[in-house]
């Protein structure tokens, strides 16, 4: 899966061989006691410099991509596991997701929101109890809180608020 790096470390390799090679070049003519010909210098800077700088740039810059992208990945597969918990528990503690997940509490919140506006989740949860519940999402539809039955209020996309409780309720389309 992470490619990118992988390609990255194997072109700061090649580069730094070529540069390497280059340079041997350079001074393999100049120990030998040949006077240096104008081609040998010139074949031995065009690789250490002219080839192997842009390979290494090109290698560095694939290596940091592909770490955001592994990081991007681990975010995305623990959103993963926070919707399967809820979906097969029902409803699981806030607490024991960011346990399970390595995570803080407002993370597991971030997490929540995303997969809310991704539209993958729909629920509530009472911020009093620490309880994200799943909830199909017929069950959700209407104006009555599940928590507490209080009447509920829109608070952005997807997502309700109970101003009796502050239960939000996840919905998705």
């Amino acid at each position: 899966m992470n490619t990118g790096k992988t390609i990255g470390l194997i072109l700061i390799a090649v580069g730094i061989v070529i540069g390497l090679v280059g340079t041997l070049v350079v001074i393999a003519t100049h120990l030998s006691g040949q006077t240096q010909t104008l081609g040998g210098v010139a074949l031995g800077i065009t690789c250490a410099i002219v080839l192997a700088v842009p390979i290494i740039g090109v290698g560095i810059f694939m290596f940091i991509k592909g770490r955001r992208e592994a990081a991007e990945f681990a975010e995305v597969e623990k959103e993963r596991k926070l919707l399967g918990m809820v979906q097969a528990q029902g409803q699981v503690k806030i607490s024991d997701v960011a346990l399970e997940l390595d995570a803080s509490r407002d993370q597991v919140k971030e997490w929540v929101y995303d997969l809310v506006h991704k539209g993958l989740f729909a629920g509530y949860i009472n911020w009093d109890e620490g309880t994200l519940y799943s909830r199909d999402a017929a069950q959700l539809r209407g104006d009555k809180c599940p928590s507490c039955g209080g009447e509920l209020e829109l608070a952005g996309k997807g997502v309700v608020r109970c101003p009796y409780c502050g239960a939000e309720i996840f919905l998705t389309d």
